[in-house]
């Protein structure tokens, strides 16, 4: 009985050692990101075009592809989005104009890592 109690305590222990690592995989940059400054874009001075933006940091890492016409936002295309939220803020940005938008309940991190991106194509 000793000898299977102890084999139950190590491969919990096992266990919880893994959860601890996923746990810490997934929260690692939430801080950071979520204190990531979003600037806005003026667009007075962007003349036509396509214009492609990154942003990586840790785990987030998008590439997008902003869309302009007669200084607008016309469309945006980003690479296949796992989260689900990039229907609803690609439809804020254009709505706005601007990349100063409420991030999507939930996604605040990946929220600001796409509105980066975007600020990072119509830089310069």
């Amino acid at each position: 009985m000793k000898k299977r109690g102890k084999q139950w305590l190590i491969a919990g222990g096992i266990v919880l050692a893994v959860f601890a690592c996923i746990f810490l995989a997934l929260t690692n940059g939430l801080a950071e990101g979520a204190r990531l400054p979003i600037d806005g874009v003026d667009l007075s001075g962007v003349p036509d075009g396509s214009y492609t933006g990154t942003y990586k940091f840790k785990r987030w890492s998008n590439t997008v592809i902003v869309h302009v016409k007669d200084h607008e936002i016309i469309s945006i295309d980003l690479e296949p989005d796992p989260t689900g939220i990039v229907e609803e803020l690609v439809r804020r940005v254009i709505e706005k104009q601007d990349t100063k938008v409420d991030a999507v309940a939930g996604a605040t991190v990946s929220s600001k890592a796409y509105l980066k991106a975007i600020e990072n194509a119509l830089e310069d």
